[in-house]
């Protein structure tokens, strides 16, 4: 009988220890929370074409992430080392283009919000035949690019090949801008958790560089087998400083998502990627 109390102490004293080290982690942790993005505030009153270029890049290389996938590594087009005019002006023409577009500047908007219309080839999903687009709509979440964003992004691919710039400045009655965008404050929506792994995965955009679920990506490691590779803590870190440590024969490119992410999404992803063991 002694021997059984002395056992059942032994094992309430270290599953008491071993919650005490778990609260200790997760209270070690960044206790950081997503933010809906921001737009850029737009001055109206004082925007010029030079400013509203200048708007465009920055978004292309910020909030709109392009320069991720469109880069120099073959994810997809390069389109900072590519005449965006010119040859938007050919693939228009392509037979297996099907969208609705009758100028290139529609169709360089149309190819950000609606990219299945057009797939160059060799740069569809994994196993479409160049029919779908791996890339998503960047007026949808999780990117959420307002339409004066989006043309101004038009603006600077056009302008940075020495092209006249089409698109027309914004204006206080363009119909689809809101208060943040003609300078007043921001008025920012409250963060929403995704309630499962999927749903965060699809949040923070992770199947456009890696292999997961029914996705395949070449650009990034595979997370489909992740978990026989990778202790949590590892999976983790690699979360929250990914230039910490990066995998071999993988480019640098992912973006540190500490302080995107809130601490239940962190600990959702952490186990089931530790439970991707395939």
């Amino acid at each position: 009988m002694e021997n059984n109390m002395g056992t059942l102490i032994r094992v309430l004293s270290f599953s008491l220890g071993l919650a005490l080290v778990f609260t200790l982690i997760a209270n070690l942790l960044p206790q950081v929370e997503g933010e809906a993005p921001v737009e850029e505030e737009v001055d109206l009153s004082s925007l010029d074409m030079d400013t509203f270029v200048a708007l465009g890049e920055s978004t292309f290389t910020g909030k709109g992430t392009c320069t991720l996938c469109h880069n120099d590594m073959g994810r997809a087009p390069d389109l900072l080392n590519m005449d965006v005019v010119a040859v938007s002006a050919e693939r228009m023409q392509d037979e297996r283009y099907v969208g609705t577009a009758s100028n290139v500047t529609d169709y360089i908007r149309e190819s950000m919000v609606a990219p299945g219309v057009y797939v160059v080839a060799g740069f569809g999903k994994k196993g479409s035949n160049d029919s779908e687009s791996p890339m998503p709509d960047v007026s949808a979440a999780p990117i959420q690019l307002s339409a004066v964003e989006v043309d101004a992004i038009i603006a600077y691919l056009q302008a940075k090949d020495g092209h006249e710039v089409s698109v027309a400045l914004p204006t206080l009655d363009k119909a689809d801008m809101s208060a943040a965008s003609v300078g007043s404050e921001p008025v920012p929506a409250a963060p929403v958790a995704a309630a499962t792994p999927e749903a965060a995965l699809a949040k923070f955009g992770c199947s456009a560089c890696h292999s997961v679920l029914a996705t395949e990506s070449p650009v990034g490691p595979d997370l489909r087998n992740v978990g026989s590779r990778l202790s949590r803590q590892q999976i983790r870190m690699s979360i929250l400083d990914p230039m910490a440590e990066v995998a071999e024969g993988f480019p640098p490119i992912m973006p540190n998502l500490a302080d995107q992410m809130m601490v239940t999404e962190l600990e959702m992803l952490v186990q089931f990627l530790a439970e991707q063991k395939q």
